[in-house]
């Protein structure tokens, strides 16, 4: 059983930095490939970032590449996604997810858990 536990959403200005973070109940967190992905309102789910077993290894959407960081810790079992330079296009839920395995995917369909999302909001 693996329960995900987005936070760290919320309303804020262009240019702006906001700090995800997913906090994972399991007993085997580092078996897992973590990845954040995003739903903008009419549009389909879509991949944001992932990061490997240990952390070292790491892939990013070309839309927030430069911009977004996802980080590990494999001691408190969180994931973290920090999000600089916002922009309007950034706005959906977020949601934290993850998969067995070794490979970073980027398809919905490849990850077997996903959260309830946080909502992240970019406007002037």
């Amino acid at each position: 059983q693996v329960q995900l536990v987005e936070s760290g959403g919320g309303l804020v200005q262009p240019g702006d930095s906001l700090r995800l973070s997913c906090a994972v109940s399991t007993r085997s967190f580092d078996t897992l490939i973590m990845g954040w992905f995003r739903q903008a309102p009419g549009k389909e789910r879509e991949f944001v970032a992932a990061v490997s077993r240990a952390g070292g290894g790491k892939k990013y959407a070309d839309s927030v590449k430069g911009r977004f960081t996802v980080s590990r810790d494999n001691d408190k079992n969180t994931v973290t996604l920090q999000m600089n330079s916002l922009k309007a296009e950034d706005t959906a839920v977020y949601y934290c997810a993850a998969r067995n395995g070794l490979s970073l995917e980027v398809a919905v369909a490849e990850y077997s858990y996903w959260g309830l999302g946080t909502q992240v909001t970019v406007s002037s």
